[in-house]
């Protein structure tokens, strides 16, 4: 329990928390790749041999979180089409069709409308599936592993993994974070989830030139999410979470927008023209009072 009192004292503990961070920060795949494992050990102050200690695992557990990723909390589908109407091109359409109603043209009320639900129906689909793929890809993170902690090989949910943890896994599971190899026989992964390699990739704990650097060619990786289909191996823990390579394609397809169809595409052209004519036709309105009530006066 830290005691600082002060602005010094918050600034002692601010650099007490940055320097923990950088002694015990992740590992890039790529760095790890063409580093020897005594070089990854080092950085990562881990224990190949008995593992971390459980009071290590929390501390570090505050600095880099649990081994999972975060998804937004899901929102009622009712909710979520309604949402699709917040657009103000679509807000703009149906202020056309309701003009439309009240001139008592119904046809073109009607059109409108119909392509209103249309355009909102496509981008609720597209956003659903969206999120559906997400939730798919944390499928592929098992929800078990078996890690040395404390000197004792023990199965543990693999969210509680830290970096510097110790791990085993052999034929048929799945590798829970991004590891390191250190000890491996006749280890063979499937990456063809991670990478689209249908080949699977033989492993060694060997460090590669920096010119075999690409992601399928890092042979003494294991990558969060692939599949062991051959041998078994051991390695230490060099990324979690987010901080993993699967993370980062996680978070990037999070962050990405779905693309537009050419009918989402035509009802924003419509929509911008639409805009247009209203502010033409509002001027031209106002023009015309304006003129009307200087000439009668």
């Amino acid at each position: 329990i830290f005691t600082f009192a002060g602005p010094r004292g918050v600034e002692r503990l601010q650099a007490v928390a940055m320097l923990d961070g950088a002694m015990l920060s992740t590992i890039r795949a790529s760095e790890a790749a063409v580093s020897t494992v005594l070089d990854v050990v080092r950085r990562l102050e881990a224990d190949p041999s008995r593992g971390l200690t459980s009071t290590e695992v929390e501390r570090r557990r505050a600095l880099h979180g649990f081994n999972e990723f975060q998804i937004a909390e899901e929102e009622p589908l009712w909710r979520k089409y309604l949402n699709q109407f917040k657009d103000p091109l679509i807000m703009l359409l149906l202020a056309s069709a309701f003009i439309s109603v009240l001139t008592q043209q119904f046809d073109d009320a009607s059109s409108i409308t119909i392509a209103i639900v249309i355009v909102v129906t496509v981008a609720f689909v597209q956003e659903y599936r969206s999120e559906k793929s997400l939730q798919a890809l944390t499928q592929l993170i098992p929800p078990k592993c078996h890690c040395l902690r404390d000197g004792v090989l023990q199965e543990m949910l693999a969210r509680s993994l830290v970096p510097g943890d110790t791990v085993y896994f052999s034929l048929g599971d799945r590798v829970p974070a991004d590891i390191r190899l250190i000890e491996t026989v006749d280890l063979e992964i499937d990456e063809s989830s991670f990478t689209g390699e249908t080949t699977p990739s033989c492993k060694h704990t060997q460090p590669q030139s920096a010119a075999h650097n690409s992601i399928s060619q890092l042979r003494n990786i294991a990558f969060m999410g692939t599949f062991v289909c051959s041998g078994h191996g051991k390695g230490v823990v060099i990324g979690v979470g987010e901080h993993s390579e699967f993370g980062s394609v996680f978070k990037m397809m999070q962050s990405e927008e779905s693309p537009k169809t050419p009918l989402q595409k035509s009802m924003g052209t419509l929509g911008k023209q639409l805009s247009f004519y209203s502010l033409c036709i509002i001027s031209r309105l106002v023009t015309l009072s304006h003129y009307i009530s200087v000439t009668s006066s």
